[in-house]
């Protein structure tokens, strides 16, 4: 598959009409239908079903366009990166869960930004599954984890910081009268978790003897749309500390777990790859504020 094909692919995809798109790259309408076409044949499927007024794609075109955004992406990237190497330039890809950790993170990228305006910063957020897939197909640079895994195969440096797990409730909820949560407080109440964390059984142990009447009424990825069931009320939500706005104007507010839980932060980036300029200076730069 050509670099040039693939960009044909995404641009009919988008416009899901071959005129448009061919408008759009300047190209005639039977150039681009016969790309497609010896596209489609290169592959062996159908990636489009095309209709009277607009195509649509096939569940093989919709994997392809996933794909191939990743690659015009990486491609992009990679040649921006190497035509400015004389200069710290291009493009920074972090990708990371939600963390008291990233505040040190965005510090240095803020610092570098500062310094090299032709820098661009790319984040991407996800749980650490994503985070580390993506990192593996060089779509980011570096990854930030917070879970229970093994980094032998990374580079990886562990920041100080570290985020604590307790419940984000209203105000007024009678719970917020205590100072800690423990597993007896949690019966029976409607509780939405860490999608991640519960993959990793990461409060199997904490539950104890009360395990079985824990009631997990759903999970999350990122807690920003998990916030809004526990300001209507419907919910309760397992998450780190500093992530909700628990200020004095805020209505809801969050206690820490007993026993405690904790995790820590650490940023990883693949071995045996050959960083660009403005890579190793985050770097740099991430290891100096440890200093």
């Amino acid at each position: 598959m050509e670099l040039r094909v693939l960009r044909y692919f995404l641009a009919v995809a988008q416009q899901r009409n071959i005129t448009k798109a061919a408008r759009e790259l300047l190209v005639s309408q039977p150039t681009l239908s016969k790309q497609l076409a010896d596209l489609e044949s290169e592959l062996g499927v159908k990636l489009f079903i095309r209709g009277h007024r607009q195509i649509t794609l096939t569940d093989e075109g919709e994997y392809l366009q996933a794909r191939a955004k990743e690659i015009i992406q990486l491609a992009d990237q990679t040649a921006t990166n190497i035509q400015n190497e004389q200069v710290v330039t291009g493009t920074l890809s972090i990708g990371a869960g939600e963390s008291i950790g990233m505040q040190r993170i965005m510090e240095v990228l803020s610092g570098i930004i500062q310094d090299y305006p032709d820098v661009k910063i790319r984040l991407v957020s996800g749980n650490a599954d994503e985070m580390e897939t993506a990192l593996k197909h060089g779509t980011i640079d570096f990854a930030v984890l917070m879970a229970h895994r093994s980094l032998d195969s990374y580079h990886h440096l562990q920041l100080p910081e570290t985020d604590r797990w307790g419940l984000a409730m209203q105000k007024d909820d009678p719970l917020a009268q205590k100072n800690v949560i423990g597993p007896a407080d949690l019966i029976g109440l409607p509780l939405l978790v860490s999608e991640q964390a519960l993959d990793e059984h990461r409060f199997q142990d904490w539950w104890g003897n009360v395990g079985k009447e824990i009631n997990i009424i759903g999970t999350y990825t990122l807690v920003f749309n998990a916030e809004l069931m526990v300001k209507q009320g419907s919910a309760y939500i397992l998450t780190f500390d500093n992530l909700l706005n628990t200020s004095s104007n805020s209505e809801l507010t969050f206690r820490p777990l007993s026993p405690s839980i904790s995790e820590s932060t650490n940023i990883i980036w693949k071995k045996n790859v050959t960083q660009s300029k403005v890579a190793k200076l985050f770097t740099q730069r991430l290891l100096a504020s440890l200093d």
